[in-house]
C-alpha cells in the first residue's frame, strides 16, 4: 500500500479532528495506532511535522501584515511548477467566494507546498483547505461551507 503524508493527515482528521474525539495523549499511541492502520514511520512523521508547521505558521506575524484589501498574490515558480492552474483556479473560487480570506490562502499554500507531493489536484487543495480552516478559530461558517463542498462532490462521485 503506497500511502503519503496526506493519506496520514485524512485519516487523522477524519477519525478525530472532524468528530471531536481527542485522540491518544501521547504521540506515542497515536505513532502506533497509525502504524497498525497501515501508515509508514516516516509518512507518519512528515504529517506530525505537517501539522506543527500549521500550528507555528498561524501564530506568527508573518501572514499578519497580508491584511491590505488591493494586495495581488503572485505565485512563485516552485509554486506554479506544484499547483496548477486549475488548483490556483480553485483557490482563487475560494478566496472570491469568501470562504478564504489573504492569510488562511497563504496558510493553505504553505501546507501545500510542505506536503512535497509531486502532484496537487483539486481533491488535494480541498482537503488541505478543510483542515486550514478548522484549525483557525472564527472560520466555522467558511469550514461548514467547504466540508460541503468536499463531501458533497466524494458523494456525488460514488453514484
Amino acid at each position: 500500500m503506497k500511502e503519503n503524508v496526506l493519506d496520514v493527515l485524512v485519516y487523522l482528521f477524519e477519525n478525530y479532528m472532524a468528530d471531536d474525539i481527542d485522540p491518544p495523549e501521547d504521540h506515542e499511541s497515536l505513532q502506533t495506532e497509525l502504524r497498525q492502520a497501515g501508515f509508514g514511520q516516516g509518512e507518519i512523521s512528515k504529517a506530525f511535522d505537517w501539522l506543527e508547521g500549521l500550528t507555528a505558521l498561524q501564530g506568527s506575524d508573518k501572514l499578519q501584515k497580508l491584511k491590505h484589501p488591493t494586495a495581488l498574490r503572485i505565485y512563485t515558480d516552485e509554486e506554479m511548477d506544484r499547483i496548477d492552474v486549475e488548483c490556483r483556479g480553485l483557490l482563487m473560487y475560494l478566496e472570491e467566494a469568501g470562504v478564504l480570506d489573504q492569510h488562511s490562502r497563504e496558510l493553505v499554500i504553505d501546507r501545500i507546498m510542505a506536503l512535497d507531493a509531486e502532484e496537487v489536484d483539486s481533491d488535494v487543495v480541498k482537503w488541505v483547505v478543510l483542515m486550514v480552516l478548522f484549525n483557525q478559530p472564527g472560520q466555522e461558517a467558511a469550514y461548514a461551507w467547504m466540508e460541503d463542498f468536499v463531501f458533497e462532490e466524494n458523494f456525488g462521485q460514488l453514484h
